[in-house]
């Protein structure tokens, strides 16, 4: 099994550097990935179990996916360089999570939106980001999972970010966090509860309302994701 395991990854590491034209069609015939002809991965290890890039959807260089059961990326959605994707796998066998049968081990991006760089998103449970939404900045995380010190379990719960949304540099969502429609989530905050009001600005540790944003900002208003 040692060898094997050894074989596979020093035939994952090759596969990296092949030219994308060749590295596609690996994916699609041997792999089983849905990937559109003008989707494209760069020098990343992106190896989850299904894959689903749409028109125009993009892997930057330097990312690295841990374990992952689905990674779907809307249409002209990008993840830029050197992200952290990781989970633990849906896998009743393992004790950690076997009680949560309904968790999702999954990273589910819209249309339109953009990850940059150096963050970390934590798969262990559903990560959703809508459409013309951004993860700015840097070293932002997304946990999903921790441990329950009342039960002494660690226990996991879905991060839900909307549409047109924009998530400041080094903010910290935790596990069961909902961040709404046309909302903006400050640099360096923490958001440890979920929030429904659009239109507005949170931010602080622990975030909280801090005023209403007009609704005419042209943010909320792109027909195309990526801002210059």
């Amino acid at each position: 099994m040692k060898i094997v395991r050894v074989f596979k990854y020093f035939y994952f590491i090759m596969l990296l550097f092949f030219p994308w034209k060749i590295k596609r069609l690996i994916f699609i015939n041997l792999f089983g990935y849905m990937l559109h002809p003008s989707a494209r991965i760069g020098l990343s290890w992106v190896f989850p179990k299904k894959l689903i890039m749409h028109r125009g959807a993009k892997i930057a260089h330097f990312n690295f996916f841990k374990p992952v059961d689905l990674v779907e990326i809307g249409e002209f959605s990008s993840i830029g360089s050197l992200n952290w994707i990781t989970g633990f796998p849906y896998d009743l066998s393992f004790q950690h999570f076997s009680n949560e049968l309904d968790r999702r081990n999954q990273l589910i991006i819209g249309q339109h939106s953009h990850i940059t760089s150096r963050h970390l998103i934590d798969c262990t449970n559903s990560v959703k980001i809508g459409n013309f939404s951004t993860i700015a900045g840097y070293r932002s995380q997304i946990l999903t999972h921790s441990i329950d010190l009342e039960k002494s379990a660690q226990t996991t719960a879905p991060v839900k970010i909307g549409d047109y949304a924009f998530i400041g540099s080094q903010s910290i969502l935790l596990k069961g966090t909902s961040i709404p429609n046309y909302a903006v989530i400050g640099a360096g905050s923490l958001v440890n509860k979920s929030f429904s009001e659009e239109f507005a600005l949170y931010a602080g540790v622990p975030a909280r309302k801090i005023k209403i944003i007009p609704s005419n900002w042209r943010y909320f208003k792109r027909k195309e994701g990526i801002v210059i």
